[in-house]
C-alpha cells in the first residue's frame, strides 16, 4: 500500500491514505493532559490541491470547510493547515473512530470534498 494521495478530476475532491495519529496537549506544568485528539495528515499533492482550490476562502486560522468520508462514514469538519509538514490536519472524531472501528496507528483511505460551510 502505497501512502499518499490521488486528485480528482474535477479538482475538488481528493482521496489520501495515511496513518491516524494522537496528539495530546500539555499542561501548564508541562505535563501531558487528558486532551488527546486523534489526526490525519494531508500532505503532498493532495495537501496542495486543497490550497489551490480553496484559495480565497479559508476559514479561521486558515483552515478550510470540507465533507470527509472513511469507509462508510461521512462528516463535515475543517483540515488544518501545518507549516511544519507543509500540508494539513485532518482531525478524527471519536464517533468516526468507533463507527470504522479505527485506532491510533491505523493506516486508513479518506475521501475528501471541498464544503461550502462549517460542520453541523
Amino acid at each position: 500500500m502505497t501512502l499518499g494521495g490521488d486528485v480528482s478530476p474535477d479538482e475538488t475532491a481528493w482521496e489520501h491514505v495515511g496513518p491516524i495519529w494522537l496528539w495530546r496537549g500539555k499542561g501548564k506544568d508541562g505535563q501531558p493532559s487528558s486532551m488527546s485528539w486523534h489526526f490525519l495528515t494531508i500532505d503532498g499533492e493532495v495537501a496542495e490541491a486543497i490550497r489551490v482550490a480553496s484559495s480565497g476562502q479559508s476559514a479561521a486560522w486558515g483552515s478550510v470547510y470540507v465533507e470527509a468520508g472513511i469507509g462508510k462514514t461521512y462528516w463535515r469538519t475543517s483540515v488544518f493547515p501545518s507549516k511544519a509538514i507543509q500540508g494539513y490536519m485532518l482531525p478524527i472524531k471519536a464517533s468516526v473512530r468507533k463507527a470504522e472501528k479505527l485506532a491510533d496507528g491505523d493506516v486508513i483511505t479518506v475521501r475528501i470534498t471541498l464544503s461550502k460551510g462549517p460542520s453541523r
